[in-house]
């Protein structure tokens, strides 16, 4: 009798721990723009960035289709990181397929002129429609079910060092900053996003001087589980005094076919001390195989594709699981200590 109670409560501390609430993250393929869409155990959804404008809503109707896929029937965050075709030219093609309760952005563009004005009013506009905030590095988004914390924005970054982050960034000997960069990359709203044990970065686009300000010469973030290439691994982005000093268990590069994916930037998140993995959302075609993760871990091998996702799956103790949309490639991480 006893042996068959105690079966009983292994089946039951299995189930439950089947059961435990996830945070889904959908790394969404918008062709090397950002489309991140994560919905709480709660039930509520971030969308980061809506990917490019295009005539047929491409990239609108792939975020849909994710939403769809993760139940979820209006955005209730949609944080632009900044004011680029590939990260808020799709906000009026998707604001007309799906609800949009609160807009954030860090404030008005620094960029200006026919194109770049009117990329703005359309946004704007769309805007309109739902609430509006504008964030400070610092500021927490007001979602429920998992912490979202916004490090840069506005071409600031948090003061001081997050709790239990602050060490000595040794890596930082040497580095030398590039030319400052005036455009909307560098005033990227970057985020750390975490849920109990599980913690990633995303920093938009921030270039490099932006980077090595979060990074040196302490580190003011401290590590996570996964870091989000910058700027979509493009080397005006990747510092590596940042990418190593997080030290990220796994990577997700969101490049397109012919846009980011280059070589330096791989070779510098792939070098990263303690990663396991690189997923990448597409083959990088002019970097080659040897500067290209394994053909299982990326979503979108061929140039023109069906636009297959990654999904990220982060259980409240730490541990977490990534999936490749394309073939169905699962694997499930720990981090040390777990």
């Amino acid at each position: 009798m006893r042996k068959t109670m105690f079966a009983f409560l292994l089946l039951g501390l299995g189930a439950s721990a089947q059961a435990a609430p996830k945070l889904q993250i959908y790394f969404i393929d918008v062709e090397g723009g950002q489309a991140t869409l994560f919905v709480s155990p709660s039930g509520e959804s971030m969308l980061v960035d809506s990917g490019w404008p295009d005539a047929g809503g491409r990239d609108a109707a792939r975020i849909v289709a994710a939403a769809k896929l993760a139940g979820v029937k209006q955005i209730d965050y949609l944080v632009i990181t900044h004011y680029h075709m590939d990260h808020v030219g799709g906000v009026p093609q998707l604001a007309a397929r799906i609800p949009i309760r609160t807009f954030i952005d860090h404030g008005p563009s620094v960029e200006h002129g026919a194109e770049a004005d009117q990329l703005v009013a359309a946004y704007t506009k769309a805007r309109e429609k739902g609430q509006h905030l504008v964030v400070k590095p610092g500021d927490l988004i007001p979602i429920h079910g998992f912490r979202v914390q916004v490090l840069t924005a506005a071409g600031d970054e948090i003061a001081q060092p997050l709790p239990g982050a602050g060490a000595p960034n040794p890596l930082c000997a040497g580095a030398k900053q590039r030319e400052t960069d005036p455009s909307e990359n560098a005033r990227s709203v970057g985020l750390l996003i975490t849920y109990a044990k599980f913690s990633m970065v995303d920093l938009g686009d921030l270039t490099w001087n932006k980077e090595l300000g979060l990074a040196c010469p302490d580190n003011k973030i401290g590590t996570v589980e996964v870091y989000l290439s910058t700027h979509h691994g493009l080397d005006q982005s990747g510092a590596p005094p940042l990418v190593h000093a997080l030290h990220p268990l796994v990577a997700i590069m969101n490049n397109g076919a012919r846009k980011g994916g280059s070589a330096e930037a791989w070779e510098t998140v792939h070098g990263s001390p303690g990663l396991e993995d690189l997923w990448q959302l597409h083959y990088a075609l002019e970097s080659g195989k040897a500067h290209n993760a394994p053909e299982a871990f990326i979503a979108n091998p061929e140039e023109h594709c069906q636009g297959n996702w990654i999904k990220l799956e982060a259980a409240p103790d730490g541990r977490f699981t990534v999936s490749n949309g394309r073939n169905g490639n699962t694997k499930t991480y720990q981090p040390a200590g777990q």
